[in-house]
């Protein structure tokens, strides 16, 4: 394996890694806001990214999405993983602040996403495209940039994916409860168990094309106009 490739893995790890653990943290970063000290008390606010390992979402989905294709078709996949969920006492959130405060906690991981891909990509047009006689750091930082913002692009539109456990269906819940709308709440509560069988289908099937990668790359090809 050349040295570039070996590079552009690491950047992209190294990417994964700052876009799931970041995720994580605002979630139970913004629900301490709101007095809830157990993501802190469990020591899930730390950026240690030992502490968010999750053997699923964090090795094993990654590793299958990035090398599969690669043993398949020759051609590197996409890196995409989530992280452990941080813990979060929703009752708390919810005394402090109501239902916005939950909804609040429910999007700050998206938020930071989204946030951290536009970062990424003025950053990315600030540079100039690495060649052969560029040095490896810079190399090297130019394709963490990038990974940066399309992993956090990825990410984003996921969560955003009405998908039982997952933050977009947590704020579906939320925004149904503070109107009143229980049926639709209990509908997600009630079949959050599927959640990660739904990702799995999704991921491995021409689902994502449509739900997933279509609307990156409009994302995309928006930040970088």
């Amino acid at each position: 394996m050349e040295s570039i490739d070996l590079l552009k893995i690491a950047a992209a790890v190294l990417a994964l890694i700052v876009a799931i653990v970041g995720h994580e943290i605002m979630h139970g970063w913004v629900a301490y806001m709101y007095g809830d000290n157990t993501a802190k008390n469990a020591g899930r606010l730390s950026i240690n990214p030992i502490s968010h390992i999750d053997l699923v979402g964090t090795i094993l989905v990654p590793a299958a999405m990035y090398f599969l294709p690669m043993l398949l078709t020759g051609e590197s996949g996409f890196l995409f993983g989530w992280a452990k969920p941080v813990p979060i006492n929703m009752r708390t959130v919810l005394n402090r602040g109501g239902y916005n405060a939950a909804m609040q906690v429910d999007l700050a991981g998206i938020v930071y996403n989204f946030t951290l891909a536009v970062v990424a990509s003025i950053v990315v047009l600030s540079m100039s495209q690495p060649n052969n006689s560029d040095s490896l750091i810079y190399i090297f930082a130019y394709l963490f940039m990038f990974q940066l913002l399309i992993i956090n692009v990825v990410l984003g539109v996921f969560n955003l994916l009405p998908i039982p456990q997952f933050d977009g269906a947590h704020f579906i819940m939320h925004l149904a409860l503070k109107y009143k709308i229980n049926s639709v709440a209990e509908f997600f509560y009630k079949n959050e168990r599927y959640g990660i069988i739904i990702v799995l289908i999704i991921l491995m099937t021409p689902l994502k094309n449509y739900l997933l990668l279509m609307p990156v790359q409009m994302i995309l090809n928006l930040l970088l106009l």
